[in-house]
Order: C-alpha cells, then structure tokens, then sequence
C-alpha cells in the first residue's frame, strides 16, 4: 500500500469524490489476467481473449458498470434503456477491454516500466483524493473504502493506466510539422464559404397526390408485411403489495443494525459551516479609482468590527447584500460547492466566532463572520432509528410479498390455477388489454421482464413472479392473439396515409433533382425556385471548423465536405441532400479565401499544436487498427449475444 496513507477512516465528501475517478477506472485497465494464474476471472472462463491475454467477466462487468455510471451522472433523468441501447455501451466496454490489452501487450513488447515514485505521484495529483489542492490521506482511503476498492487494487490499475499512458505516448512518437501543414491548417479554419439553398418539404406536394383505388390495392398488396398486425397476449395477474404485509413485520436489534452499517452512505453528515457577512458590493466594470474606494470602505468597516462594534447594526449600515440584511447579514448553514470559490475557502477555514480578513469576489469584498461548523461525519443509528426501522419494515415487507408470490406460483404453477391463489391470498385477479412486445401494459406500465416473459408463456402456465416498484407479480395469459395479416379495409387510413407519403416524397425528389440539373447547367438558383414558388434561403458564411453542421440546416456531412470543393464556375452541389424529411437543393453563394498575410507568430504556433495533435492521434488509431487486425481476438458468446441485444 502507498506509505502515504494512514488508517484514520471519515465519510465525508466520498459520494462526490468517487465520480471523479470513475473516468480513470473506465479508461484504465481491467485486472487483466494471463492463463495459469489462478484468478478468478480465469476460473469463470474470459469474456474476451487478446491473444494469450484474457480479460474475465467481472473485469469486463466492472468497466461497463463505470461506463453505466459515467454516462447515468452525465445525462442524469434523461438516461433510460433506450438511451442506453442507442449509446451502445456493451460495445463501448469491448472496444475499451480490448484497447487497453493491447496497450497491455505493447507495454510488455517495448520493456515499459512504471516506477514507484511515478505511481506515487500520479494518484497524488488525482483531484477526488485532494483537499484544498492538497493530497489527502485521509480522503483517499475514505474514497476506496466507500467503494469496497482496496487501496492494492486501486494502485494496480492505477500502475496499468500509467503504463498505458507511456504506451500512447510511445505510439505518437515524434512527428514533426512543417510550415506546408500550418499554411494549410490556416486556410482549412479560416476559408469560408456562404450557400443559397431550396428546401423542398414533401408536405407542399400534397395537393397533387389522387388517389386511385386500383393503385392503393396495387400498393398495399405489394406492402401488405409493412401492416401485418402483431401477436398480442392479453394477461391476468395478482398483485402482492408490501404494505399488506407489514403487519407481520417483526424486528430485531440486528436487523437495524445489520441494515443501519449496509447503508451508511444514506447517513452521512455533509461538513457544514454558518456564516454572517457583509457586502460591500464592486460593479463588475467598475473602474481602478472606484475598486480602490470600494477598498478603502471595507477596510474602515472591517476596523469597526475587529473594534466589537455590533455586527448587526453594522450590516444594516454598510451592507450591500439586499438578501440578507433582514437577517442582519446571516447566511445559514451552506454545505461546500455553495458559495463562489474564494468566499467559500475563507468560510471553511474559519472558527465559530472568527472574523475573516477582507474576502475579494466577483461581487465586491466581504467581512465574514464564522456563526457555527458541523463537522463532516455519519449520523448514529440512534438518531435515524426510526428511519432505519421504517427502511427494514420495507424491506421484509416486500422480502414477505415475494415469498407469499413464490408460494403461490409453486403451488399452483402445474394447474396453472390463478384463481386459486387469488383465493388462497385473499386477493382479486387484475386484468390488462392486449399489448404487443416491448409495449406499455396497461395497469402496470413498461415493464420488459413481464413483457418478455408474456411472449414466451403458454395459456397453460403461471410465469415466475416479477418483483416491481408497487409489488409482486404473478401472473398468466388471459388471451393470446396471433400476428395476422390485415385486410384493406382493417388498415385503409394508415394505408392511405402511407401511399400519400411515398408519392409526396416521389415528387419532392424528382423536383429537386430538376433544380438542381437545371442549376448544374447554368441556371440561377433563385430563378428556377421562384419559378416553383420555392424559397431559397442561405447558410450565412462558415469555415470547416463547423465539422458536418452547417448554419440553418443542421448536421450534414456530405454537403459539409463538398460545400468547400465549389466554385463560382461550378456552384451547384453534385447531389440532392436529405435532412430532416426534406430535400435540399444547394449552390455556392459566396466564397471568402484566408488572408494569409494575417498568420502571425502566434497564430502559428496554436495551429502547429492543432495539427500535431490531430496527427499524433491519427498515428495511434492507425497503430491500434493494426494491433487490433494482426491480433487474434476471441470475444465469448455471452457477451457477442449482449451486443447483438444492445443493437
């Protein structure tokens, strides 16, 4: 273990800490095991094998779940199943697994070693583990050990990451840049290009779609799969709620106990410090002569109070602060993050009672005074106990509902008898409408393992109980209706509203490749849109540091490359864009070359650092690339199938 820690252990800011360092766990290594060695990541078989490296499936679970973390702190409410699935991070965790083996097999190929002092350093530089700027003792280990990560396991991964690190390094190498690269670099940033363009909505076509009975059948005949109807299932079901159960609810001093040290995040006690202050507030443009006038009012007041003038009746005096001099400058118990930067700093590094020196913010200077601190810690279970008792009571209560579900499924699973084990639990059967896969349920909303197990269920079965917030579920098919195909007069309106869709687009399609063959041979823009009664609109000027977005139209990367390769001889884009449903027309409107005789010294030298770094990281994709093809790679089945799953 690193002789910098001591053993004294605190929970105090772990939460916050340990989100900053799941990103150093995700793009770290995974305890990455060779054959033979006896671990247990060996002994369950590998989740993927990069040549004679395997990577077990706990490592490859542990940098999925800090993948899961990461993105679930980052898109927060929004982050759900769907979400998830879109971003792919089954996948994103196999690229990273085997990414980092690779870098752990090159490390090995070229002799790279990390020493101890380099370790030391680098956790010491790690923010989650500072205090003030500081590397603490205390926080690291209170940080690993809110984690279950032992200090051991941690300074091993840490060691791989900086290896892997000296691995990138080595990869991109040295590469040098020469004045062609920056010249190119300049006109690549600063070339700009402005374009007219038509946007063609199939919706303005509408009125010339008719339609023909003859060609609708014709259409729907030749669709008919597109309008299949689903299988759906219909179900009934008991459902066994916690509360029903609480009454036979017992509990024991270990219990509480048992949950109480289970839980101790949930107890924690945030430092706190409560602060008065006054204000004497600096407009923010204020000039040098007024700063100083402002300066010299705060040093005669904080004179004042250093003399034992009443502090109240000095805020009320003095005091800026609107919000607070009802409260005779009081600001309350604040937890850190809370207030701006320095004015926090002064605030927690006080004592109950002391008076600060002046503090400089962005809102002027403040005098503050120190009114009381809560030191950081963990709430003792006889001040949560009832909250403790309530959380256990749950807890058994839906642990009762499930053995009374599970009692009642094996019961019955065989007569597939729900109305016995309605009776049985005195109960009343609920029933839901018809759904398809992954939908809604009525009644009980989306539920995937319901769902799933709905579609895989006979009418002569009880499936598994289903644990969900509001209870227990058990539950069999009511009814079951098999995919069918409809008949025209089933489906006419989606039919109809799908044949009107398919010409509108025929129509906006052909029309824009009419434009735009028009505007290829010479023809102005504006004038053959006029003549369709269409608007033609334009980007305004943008330069390729725009990537594939482009002002007015959104993403598009197609047009986004070619938009720079026209010219007044040739204005016309070489293609109809879609975006958005709709079909663009474009043309060059206006070109503005890079004045190269305003590249100076120092714009130079932040172009040179743009394109070495773009180089240098091609240079490391390409070698992993090759790495990567020449390796051989064995992904396991089981984690193959939970990709295939995810796409």
């Amino acid at each position: 273990m690193l002789d910098l820690i001591r053993k004294k252990q605190k929970s105090v800011f772990i939460k916050l800490a340990f989100a900053v360092i799941i990103l150093s766990f995700v793009i770290g290594y995974a305890m990455l095991t060779s054959p033979g060695d006896g671990r247990d990541g060996q002994q369950q078989g590998f989740a993927v094998a990069v040549n004679d490296l395997e990577v077990g499936f706990n490592e490859y679970e542990t940098v999925y779940s800090n993948l899961y973390r990461l993105y679930q702190n980052v898109y927060r409410e929004q982050f759900n199943p769907a979400l998830e699935k879109q971003l792919g991070l089954r996948q994103q965790a196999l690229d990273t697994v085997i990414e980092q083996a690779l870098l752990f097999l090159e490390s090995h190929r070229l002799g790279t070693k990390v020493n101890r002092q380099e370790l030391i350093d680098s956790i010491a530089q790690i923010p989650a583990f500072q205090d003030n700027g500081v590397f603490s003792k205390e926080r690291y280990l209170q940080v690993l050990n809110y984690q279950r990560i032992t200090p051991d396991d941690f300074e091993a991964r840490q060691e791989q990451q900086l290896l892997a690190e000296k691995v990138r390094d080595a990869i991109r190498g040295q590469i040098e840049i020469t004045d062609e690269d920056i010249v190119e670099e300049y006109r690549r940033q600063n070339e700009k290009v402005n374009l007219d363009f038509v946007r063609l909505a199939p919706a303005l076509f509408e009125t010339r779609v008719k339609v023909d009975e003859e060609a609708l059948a014709a259409f729907f005949d030749a669709r008919k799969e597109d309008f299949r109807f689903p299988e759906t299932v219909a179900l009934r079901y008991l459902l066994f709620e916690p509360g029903r159960y609480a009454k036979d609810v017992t509990t024991t001093e270990e219990d509480l106990e048992k949950y109480y040290r289970r839980h101790l995040d949930r107890f924690d006690i945030a430092e706190q410090v409560k602060a008065s202050h006054i204000l004497i507030k600096v407009p923010l443009d204020a000039d040098q002569e007024t700063k100083d006038r402002k300066r010299q009012l705060a040093d005669k007041v904080l004179e004042e109070v250093r003399a034992g003038k009443d502090f109240a009746t000095l805020v009320r005096k003095y005091s800026d602060d609107q919000g607070t001099i009802a409260q005779d400058g009081d600001l309350g118990f604040f937890s850190r993050g809370i207030m701006v930067a320095d004015f926090e700093k002064a605030a927690f590094a006080m004592k109950p009672g002391n008076i600060s020196d002046i503090v400089t913010t962005p809102f002027g200077y403040h005098i503050i005074r120190c009114d009381g601190y809560i030191e950081p810690g963990i709430k003792p279970l006889a001040d949560v106990l009832d909250e403790v008792k309530t959380e256990v009571v749950a807890d058994k209560s839906r642990q009762l509902a499930f053995e009374k579900a599970m009692d009642a499924f094996n019961i019955n699973r065989k007569t597939a008898d729900l109305d016995n084990a309605a009776k049985v639990n005195d109960l009343g059967i609920k029933e839901t409408n018809f759904f398809e896969r992954e939908a809604p349920i009525d009644g009980l909303g989306e539920v995937p393992e319901i769902s799933a197990a709905a579609f895989a269920l006979s009418t002569a079965e009880l499936a598994r109980p289903v644990n969900l917030p509001e209870g227990v579920v058990l539950f069999a098919i009511k009814e079951r209706r098999a995919s069918r195909l409809p008949e025209l007069t089933e489906v006419r309106v989606e039919v109809e509203q799908a044949y009107r869709q398919q010409h509108t687009e025929d129509l906006a399609r052909k029309t824009a490749e009419e434009l735009l063959a028009a505007v290829a041979n010479g023809e102005a823009l504006e004038s053959q849109a006029k003549a369709q009664r269409l608007t033609v609109e334009e980007t305004g000027l943008f330069t390729r540091a725009y990537g594939n977005f482009l002002p007015r139209l959104g993403n598009l990367d197609q047009l986004a490359e070619a938009a720079f390769e026209l010219t007044a001889e040739k204005p016309a884009a070489p293609q109809v864009y879609e975006n958005d449903g709709k079909f663009i027309v474009a043309a060059l409107k206006e070109r503005v070359e890079a004045d190269l005789a305003s590249l100076d010294d120092a714009q130079r030298e932040t172009l040179k650092t743009t394109v070495l770094t773009r180089k240098k990281d091609l240079v490391y994709q390409e070698k992993i690339d090759d790495l990567k093809a020449k390796a051989k790679i064995v992904v396991s089945p089981t984690i193959q199938a939970s990709i295939e799953k995810e796409k």
